[in-house]
């Protein structure tokens, strides 16, 4: 998909920073739309059906948190990937937006080039979802057989212990998104019975010990994602 055809939709009542990102995204070609306030960006999504949705937290009449619940449950926009960008950036705003279903959060301020990478970074999603899933992938340098629970991390081989193996599977199969620690536990241990969060930690370090410590980032109180 070339950018001319990836729509994004810019939600904030500053309109500066509306400006200013908009002219950043239209300056890489994509189609940019605006909404001043939740109410109005809830009304242009439904209109536009964005690729991609960028908004902020506090805002007038209708806060991000609960529009992005809103869109989350418009048929057709459940896919769309969203994004926060707000000067909130405690813990629990974070957790707020993450539990609201946000894709990602960034914390304002932000050089716009920054932004611009990250929006590229999002927009890879789009392609990874519709790839289907093959029996040897590769991610950055990291070479993953899923048939053998083999991988290769910069030249060398290494076989993992199943969870290990399918715990990275699963970080990997979105870079930079992050995965709910009950999405893991879910995902990866399943209804296996006896299993806490600390057992996503404890393989989670492994992982940052054989792997490199720089892939995994946490965050807190909501989960873990795989950054190259």
């Amino acid at each position: 998909m070339k950018n001319k055809d990836i729509k994004i939709l810019l939600v904030d009542d500053e309109p500066d920073i509306l400006e200013i990102i908009s002219y950043n995204l239209s300056a890489e070609g994509y189609e940019v739309f605006t909404a001043k306030n939740g109410v109005e960006g809830v009304a242009k999504a439904k209109k536009k059906s964005p690729h991609l949705i960028i908004m902020d937290v506090m805002m007038p009449e209708m806060d991000g948190i609960e529009a992005c619940e809103v869109i989350r449950s418009t048929p057709g926009l459940d896919h769309t990937i969203i994004t926060f960008l707000t000067a909130r950036g405690e813990d629990y705003s974070q957790v707020a937006g993450f539990d609201a279903g946000a894709d990602d959060y960034i914390t304002k301020p932000i050089k716009p080039k920054v932004l611009v990478s990250k929006v590229k970074a999002l927009l890879r999603r789009l392609k990874d979802d519709k790839k289907e899933v093959e029996d040897i992938v590769k991610v950055g340098e990291i070479i993953i057989n899923r048939e053998e629970y083999k991988i290769v991390n910069d030249g060398e081989e290494m076989v993992l212990p199943r969870k290990e193996f399918e715990l990275l599977s699963l970080l990997t199969s979105k870079p930079n998104k992050v995965f709910k620690r009950e999405v893991i536990l879910d995902k990866v241990w399943g209804n296996e019975v006896v299993v806490g969060g600390r057992t996503i930690d404890v393989h989670i370090r492994k992982l940052r010990e054989k792997i490199g410590d720089h892939h995994f980032k946490t965050v807190k109180g909501v989960g873990y994602k795989f950054v190259l």
